[in-house]
């Protein structure tokens, strides 16, 4: 049965009453233009800690993002209460465009990617010479990891009072990583920690390694003991501290030199997000040479157009052996 007639107006139609009293939805958000700028320094269980103007505030993810995300190393848009007093909370409503990501998976058969750290300039992997042995394998996974992130990578190769770093070095000598051998001793004294500054000085750098490599111990050689509980994670509802590397976070070198990055310690460094083709841009001197291969090449069979392009003289084999290793480690376990 016809309700209205066919010549109606907006009197005509009955308007449910708002039972509610709440607002109506929009899909129109704010657009939070006098929001603070800030960088995240750790996330823990949806709470974040975020430096602003010098001092950290405790904020929440707004619903507007929805699923997305903020990590440790974003710039992101802060409202609310901006004081960083105890029992307050903002809230973040924009992540601002990442400059770099280093991505992580459980395993080469897990889909899902976890995102490390953003905006990182540098990865900085970890490895000891003994105790526990260098695990090859890893140190690739990392390096395809930050070559696809667009990080820059950097070796730091600890205990060298237990074993000599030559045997490693040589493996890693085509692709022109820059790198750091330290010892106890030298950490102790200091002449360790100064070198490694060098390379980490006006830069983000993002620390990983895997447990007993003494990661956590070298950055807490980097950091002083007072900046890393001034900007050290404190839980938004307990309100106490926590300074043993169970999450990602990220704290600044003297004299606002750089920041550093300490991460948990991985037990594997899946690389299924990996799209092995971006491998290439990390050899520059390579990458020409791809022009005349077979679409879809992988580099690494016999079609490949780079066997010519290094017979020719246009680059080392030795930088194509190197590159063809670092793609083979998405089909290898760390451990083979």
């Amino acid at each position: 049965m016809r309700r209205y007639g066919k010549h109606t107006d907006e009197d005509d139609i009955r308007q449910r009453p708002n039972r509610k009293g709440n607002r109506p939805r929009t899909n129109i958000r704010p657009k939070h233009e006098d929001a603070a700028e800030g960088m995240v320094l750790t996330v823990d269980r949806g709470r974040l800690t975020v430096l602003i103007d010098d001092h950290p505030v405790y904020a929440m993810k707004a619903r507007e993002l929805g699923r997305k995300a903020a990590v440790v190393g974003d710039q992101v848009a802060v409202v609310g209460d901006l004081s960083g007093k105890k029992d307050t909370l903002a809230r973040i409503v924009r992540i601002e465009p990442r400059t770099s990501v280093l991505r992580r998976t459980a395993d080469d058969d897990d889909p899902y990617e976890r995102v490390v750290v953003a905006n990182a300039d540098r990865l900085a992997v970890v490895t000891a010479l003994a105790d526990p042995e260098p695990r090859p394998r890893m140190i690739d996974r990392c390096l395809v990891a930050a070559y696809d992130g667009g990080l820059e990578p950097l070796l730091v190769l600890t205990k060298s009072d237990l074993a000599p770093p030559d045997k490693l070095l040589e493996l890693y000598g085509d692709l022109d990583i820059p790198y750091v051998v330290t010892s106890r001793e030298e950490l102790e004294n200091g002449t360790a920690v100064a070198r490694v500054r060098e390379q980490l000085d006006g830069r983000i750098t993002a620390f990983v390694g895997h447990s007993g490599v003494g990661k956590t111990t070298l950055v807490n050689a980097l950091v002083p003991l007072d900046q890393r509980r001034t900007t050290g994670h404190v839980n938004a509802v307990t309100g106490r501290g926590r300074h043993t590397t169970t999450s990602a976070r990220a704290l600044p070198l003297p004299d606002d030199a750089g920041w550093v990055v300490d991460t948990p310690g991985v037990r594997s460094f899946g690389l299924h997000h990996v799209d092995p083709s971006r491998v290439i841009h990390a050899f520059p001197d390579l990458e020409p040479g791809t022009e005349n291969c077979p679409r879809a090449c992988s580099h690494d069979e016999p079609e490949c157009a780079l066997d010519a392009w290094v017979a020719e003289g246009h680059a080392d084999p030795a930088r194509l052996y190197s590159l063809r290793r670092l793609l083979a480690t998405r089909e290898r376990r760390e451990g083979d």
